[in-house]
């Protein structure tokens, strides 16, 4: 099985990520370490902030990854922001029933009311070298995109729009068969 973990930022892609590798020992690849792996050895003039161009380069490897993991009956969870909205279109019915698809997004009024607990999580679980430049705006719009994107593709989103834990809790309920 593979778990596809995507969403905006600072909405906890990588502690589901690590809740789920906790409890299904599944192994998970961050789509952000393999970007700061080929940045940081000279393999990409891309940066950081190339989200566009970064998908558009990071996918095509990632997406033949869990054709990899799925030919060879193994389980892996892969998580990052790096995901293109129509990512099905580069799966055939030999892999996407065991793709599990998650995208996580918090409403507007989620952002608003609880702002400051978002960006005090921000380095729960990977430490973020960089002082965020994260801003109420930002969030809202980056969650603005991928609720629209997603849902223009035809995919769930989670949204996340009182309690986060909770949210977080369903999802480890309804396991790897969501």
């Amino acid at each position: 099985m593979i778990i596809l973990i995507t969403g905006a930022s600072h909405t906890g892609k990588t502690l589901l990520a690590q809740k789920l590798l906790e409890k299904y020992m599944y192994p998970y690849l961050s789509i952000d370490h393999l970007k700061m792996g080929l940045i940081r050895s000279g393999n990409t003039k891309l940066t950081p902030e190339d989200d566009d161009a970064l998908t558009d380069y990071l996918w095509p490897i990632v997406r033949e990854i869990i054709k990899t993991a799925v030919e060879n009956r193994q389980n892996l969870i892969v998580e990052g922001c790096y995901i293109p909205f129509d990512w099905r279109q580069d799966f055939d019915e030999r892999y996407l029933p065991f793709i599990r698809f998650i995208c996580l997004a918090m409403t507007e009024t989620y952002i608003e009311n609880y702002f400051e607990e978002i960006t005090g999580y921000e380095s729960e679980i990977e430490n973020r070298l960089i002082v965020s430049d994260c801003t109420i705006a930002g969030l809202k719009a980056d969650n603005e995109r991928y609720i629209n994107g997603f849902r223009d593709a035809g995919e769930r989103v989670v949204l996340i729009d009182s309690d986060y834990e909770r949210s977080i809790m369903k999802l480890m309920e309804q396991g790897i068969n969501g």
